[in-house]
């Protein structure tokens, strides 16, 4: 692997390390905003704007995590005719893969940035205490662009080695 492509992984690594820590800090709120607003109904006064604080958050645990999640092999895959072909055909049903799923981060990224400029545009926010939503738009759209960024780098590294052998798929008993 050539001296840029480590330096890209190394600098990508650390912003997808970023980006599922900054998931984890979303997921610690969400956790404890959920905690105060139950423990403020059974003392008869919720929190205000819970479920507001709540659905922005999500977004950021969602995306937060995705790219990490792809880089550790985390996503779902469904490996019914995978004995019935050939190795080579495999690697290329890989490709292709990571391919559409690249095509469709970057969609979504893309798509969220021009959702962020209309919600500046008509200053729109949440319904009950008025969070922006550009800011959290923005913030999917650099963690979807990044998610499409490591599937990039997962492709043009696996055209380069020229050994590639597939994750061992897990066992029933591990799940």
């Amino acid at each position: 692997m050539s001296h840029f492509l480590t330096q890209v992984t190394r600098t990508l690594d650390r912003f997808v390390n970023l980006s599922s820590v900054v998931g984890t800090l979303a997921l610690i709120f969400a956790v404890l905003v959920t905690v105060v607003d139950v423990t403020g109904r059974f003392f008869g006064a919720p929190l205000t704007g819970g479920q507001d604080l709540s659905q922005m958050t999500m977004v950021i645990i969602v995306f937060g995590g995705m790219a990490l999640c792809d880089q550790q092999g985390g996503n779902i895959a469904v490996d019914i005719f995978e004995n019935k072909f050939p190795a080579r055909m495999n690697y290329w049903l890989d490709i292709a893969g990571w391919v559409l799923g690249c095509a469709i981060f970057t969609a979504i990224g893309y798509t969220m940035l021009g959702a962020a400029e209309m919600s500046k545009l008509l200053n729109l926010s949440t319904n009950i205490i008025g969070i922006p939503k550009a800011p959290f738009q923005y913030i999917v759209a650099f963690f979807a662009f990044l998610t499409a960024l490591s599937i990039l780098t997962r492709i043009v590294k696996t055209l380069l080695t020229p050994s590639y052998s597939r994750a061992a798929p897990q066992k029933e008993e591990d799940l």
